[in-house]
């Protein structure tokens, strides 16, 4: 596992009212959010970055009022079509 090491300004987690630690954690389940709703990466993988599993992944995009579930609308469509 590698591990990152990031330079940001005290004011960032004054202004966030985050400690360091509670601040990698929501980092953390931002990008994972970000990611999984662009299709880069998988739920399940998704879940593994942001420290998390799989259910409680899903519970914290509902909270962030993202789609939990991607679809791809033109493969729906070959589905729907197929009958």
């Amino acid at each position: 596992m590698k591990t990152l090491t990031m330079e940001l300004p005290e004011k960032v987690f004054a202004a966030m009212r985050f400690d360091p630690n509670r601040f990698a954690n929501e980092m953390r389940l931002a990008a994972a959010a970000v990611w999984y709703e662009q299709g880069k990466i998988s739920q399940e993988l998704a879940a593994w970055v942001a420290g998390m599993n799989r259910t409680d992944f899903l519970l914290a995009l509902a909270q962030m009022g993202k789609d939990s579930f991607q679809v791809d609308f033109d493969d729906l469509d070959r589905e729907l079509a197929r009958g």
